[in-house]
């Protein structure tokens, strides 16, 4: 006994059946159940014992998502998102007092100018509190360091460090505000050669740095 038909329940004869999805078909009826376009064992696609189209396959959800270029191009996107949203909840923190900053070039430049501005600020008060016979704000350990320096500028023809310096290249030398700068030789304009005292180290240094001592 021949077979009914799984679409239109007419009788199907083996010369047009379909066995597929444990049912049968008539080659006619064994189309997309969306778009109707007629399919074959080579191109339907089975869900729920029906059969479908390619493109009108119905989606189902993992839990696993595969890494497809549209789901990586979706997490790129949320990533961008992030990253503005950080942003703007950086510069909102910026003007609440809040500031994150990265140890850049550029951050390291502009930290040594504001040490040299205030190293700079630190000894205008310096020499208007000398000249009130005083020293602004300097305890005992200071005190003593400066004893030392302006003993030692009186005993020798040397030059005395106004600011902190941290040597820019090889041939020059660092040194900290109140260093003695002994065999101190002119270079050329804004520039001078001498050593350390307390480092016992040689090299280039800036004139504007520092002050003669006699």
């Amino acid at each position: 006994m021949n077979p009914q038909c799984a679409r239109c329940g007419k009788i199907v004869y083996p010369t047009e059946k379909v066995s597929c999805l444990d049912k049968n078909w008539h080659k006619g009826c064994f189309h997309c159940e969306v778009c109707k376009m007629t399919l074959n064992m080579k191109n339907y696609k089975g869900y729920d014992k029906k059969p479908y189209c390619n493109a009108h396959y119905p989606k189902t959800s993992f839990t696993i998502v595969a890494d497809t270029p549209e789901n990586l191009r979706l997490r790129q996107q949320s990533e961008l998102q992030s990253q503005v949203k950080y942003k703007k909840d950086f510069e909102e923190s910026k003007g609440r007092g809040f500031s994150i900053v990265s140890d850049t070039p550029e951050m390291q430049r502009l930290r040594r100018t504001q040490e040299q501005i205030s190293n700079a600020k630190y000894h205008e008060d310096f020499e208007r509190a000398r000249g009130r016979g005083g020293t602004p704000g300097l305890d005992d350990h200071s005190m003593e360091r400066y004893h030392l320096t302006v003993s030692s500028c009186r005993s020798q023809r040397v030059y005395r460090a106004l600011y902190d310096y941290a040597a820019q290249d090889h041939d020059e030398v660092s040194f900290r505000d109140g260093d003695v700068i002994v065999n101190a030789q002119p270079i050329d304009e804004g520039w001078m050669y001498g050593t350390v005292q307390r480092t016992g180290k040689s090299g280039m240094l800036p004139a504007n740095y520092v002050e003669s001592c006699n």
